[in-house]
């Protein structure tokens, strides 16, 4: 299973398949998420202690296309911590519309209940979970602090220099979206980035700001 995969799993947990019937009872699951790496793959614990085997079984990690070789990720897990909870509130989150079978329809709902506050960026410009959306980061009219992208990694270095024309704050690829050029780049302007991540994995694992 791909880590991107796993990510759809974590959503389907949380909201029983991006929202719909079951959504309100899904929200309130306390997940403890642990996010392996290095080819034992991803593994969920449903709080206290229930495996969520499914996952974890047959998963065979990133086909070795993690960033642990990416210059610069030594910090990772900081790096993370600090977009999440200390970069700001608002998400840019590019390629979310209101297809619900697409990763980022869930990953916007688990951002939202967190506290953040989601921008749509989708060539159709279509309000999604009740924010306008908008067509570029170009367009959008207030400051954005973090970039989401949900596009192939062959996209998705121009969308991190847009974030960094648009003055946002950090720049976040999902899992499987990978551009090492494109990290190099955003960190010399001197944003935070992290790539082959889900914020929906990484964010209930951190402790509530003080």
């Amino acid at each position: 299973m791909l880590l991107a995969d796993a990510c759809d799993e974590v959503l389907r947990l949380l909201f029983g398949g991006g929202g719909g019937e079951g959504a309100e009872e899904a929200r309130s699951v306390d997940l403890a998420l642990v996010h392996t790496r290095a080819g034992d793959g991803p593994v969920l614990l449903l709080h206290p202690s229930t495996l969520c085997a499914k996952v974890a079984a047959g998963s065979g990690g990133n086909d070795g296309a993690g960033t642990s070789g990416c210059p610069g990720m030594d910090n990772e897990t900081e790096t993370i911590r600090r977009i999440l909870q200390d970069s700001g509130d608002t998400w840019a989150v590019v390629g979310l519309s209101n297809n619900r079978s697409r990763a980022a329809f869930g990953v916007a709902q688990v951002l939202q209940r967190f506290g953040k506050r989601v921008v749509p960026v989708h060539p159709k410009a279509e309000t999604v979970h009740g924010e306008q959306g908008y067509a570029s980061l170009a367009e959008i009219p207030f400051p954005v602090d973090v970039v989401d992208v949900f596009v192939n990694s062959e996209l998705a270095g121009p969308v991190a220099d847009e974030a960094v024309a648009a003055g946002a704050k950090a720049v976040w690829f999902q899992l499987d979206v990978i551009d090492v050029g494109a990290y190099e780049r955003t960190r010399a302007a001197g944003l935070d980035m992290v790539m082959d991540r889900c914020p929906a994995i990484e964010i209930p694992k951190l402790p509530p700001r003080g």
